[in-house]
């Protein structure tokens, strides 16, 4: 499982993390610099040194000593007379025991992550498909492709997104939102588009290509009719599984004769698109926009 590099020049492991803390209540005892703390003060018996191994300052060891002592309600160092940087520092058999307590949990948490991410064998293009799922939007339609052209314009910039069964649908934003999404070719992004801005339109015997404003005319097949009291909402299959659903009055899917299995065409203006992309694919955070 690989990406590439912030640099782009090699690929780089992708591989899953995590940490292990203890929690008295609300408030967090210790991760590993903690009890890593206390196993240098055990193995140095002294403050001074335990914080020198660790990169810490003295008073920085001594205000994590104070709060893990105050969090656990007892005692975990306790330091003998000398002054600073004299007298020998020991821990009580409490710390004793925590310190072999996380290093137990940490090597068990360890072991789990190895497992998980062996187990995850697609887990570098199932992130981005996990993210997009979870997306929440009012737009019926949300069709995933992959951007193949960007024309500049001085205000708005005409974007064209390839969709999986090779059809391609163009959208119109501004330059600026182009600039903010940081849209180029190979990018992948979602066109969401309403099912009440797509037209429904079938080809008379002939065959002859339809002529409409409308930038966008994807080919499909009806895959399903659901009528109600006014309208009806059709749903096309395009090549490639894509489905777009157009929400139209019953009047117009009777005089057009859309029925299952009968070919029509999904229009739309390029106006109507959105385009959103997810962080995983910009690691810009999620966005969208018009």
């Amino acid at each position: 499982m690989t990406e590439k590099s912030a640099s782009g020049d090699r690929p780089e492991p992708l591989e899953l993390g995590g940490s292990v803390w203890f929690q008295a209540g609300d408030q967090t005892l210790g991760g590993a610099s903690r009890i890593a703390l206390l196993a240098a003060i055990r193995e140095t018996g002294s403050i001074t040194g335990a914080a020198r191994a660790v990169g810490m300052s003295y008073k920085a060891a001594w205000d994590a000593i104070d709060t893990m002592n105050n969090l656990a309600g007892e005692p975990l160092v306790v330091r003998a007379a000398g002054g600073k940087g004299g007298g020998g520092t020991t821990l009580t058999p409490r710390a004793a025991r925590l310190i072999e307590t996380f290093r137990a949990v940490e090597s068990e948490h360890r072991q789990f992550l190895e497992r998980a991410g062996a187990a995850i064998e697609h887990f570098a293009s199932d992130w981005p498909l996990i993210g997009r799922i979870g997306m929440k939007t009012s737009a019926r339609n949300q069709l995933y492709g992959t951007v193949s052209a960007i024309v500049r314009g001085a205000v708005n910039d005409e974007v064209s997104l390839v969709l999986p069964g090779g059809q391609t649908l163009v959208a119109v934003l501004t330059h600026e939102s182009t600039e903010t999404l940081g849209l180029a070719v190979g990018l992948a992004a979602v066109a969401l588009i309403k099912a009440s801005w797509v037209m429904l339109i079938v080809e008379d015997d002939a065959g002859e290509p339809v002529r409409l404003s409308a930038r966008n005319q994807l080919r499909g097949t009806v895959t399903a009719v659901k009528r109600g009291a006014v309208n009806a909402e059709v749903s096309l299959e395009l090549p490639g599984g894509v489905v777009v659903t157009a929400v139209i009055t019953n009047g117009s899917a009777d005089a057009l004769g859309l029925a299952e299995g009968a070919p029509a065409i999904a229009a739309f203006k390029a106006s109507s698109v959105i385009l959103g992309v997810s962080e995983h694919d910009t690691g810009n955070g999620p966005a969208s926009r018009q």
